[in-house]
């Protein structure tokens, strides 16, 4: 049994493999496809992963603005992160902000979808 409260998460996008080199770019490592169940994914991790993980999949983004916004960690820091998500062709909306726990910055990705990046 988990202590999570969140356990998975899918992230909509309209091009699988745009997307899964935007991702892989950002974090810095391959993302893989995996065509073995109902639908194609990316998922972030092995699936050994004992934190919470999950996947890109293909679907509809929510309108910009509208949808969930998932935090993934940024653990060579939020300046090289920012400059990947740039260079990888997403936006930076924010500047880093200061929380007790640690800092983050939020983006968009190349399909609008709103995410953060996060370092402790």
């Amino acid at each position: 049994m988990t202590t999570n409260t969140c356990v998975w998460f899918e992230i909509p996008v309209t091009d699988l493999e745009r997307a899964r080199a935007f991702y892989s770019a950002v974090l810095g490592r391959d993302l893989v496809r995996n065509d073995d169940g109902p639908n194609p994914m990316v998922a972030f991790t092995d699936m050994s992963d004992a934190g919470v993980s999950g996947h890109l999949y293909p679907g509809t983004p929510a309108a910009a603005g509208s949808g969930p916004t998932i935090h993934l960690a940024a653990s060579d820091g939020l300046e090289a992160t920012s400059a990947r998500v740039r260079e990888a062709g997403g936006t930076v909306v924010s500047e880093p902000i200061n929380i007790p726990f640690g800092s983050f910055f939020y983006a968009i990705d190349p399909d609008g979808n709103s995410i953060g990046f996060f370092e402790a």
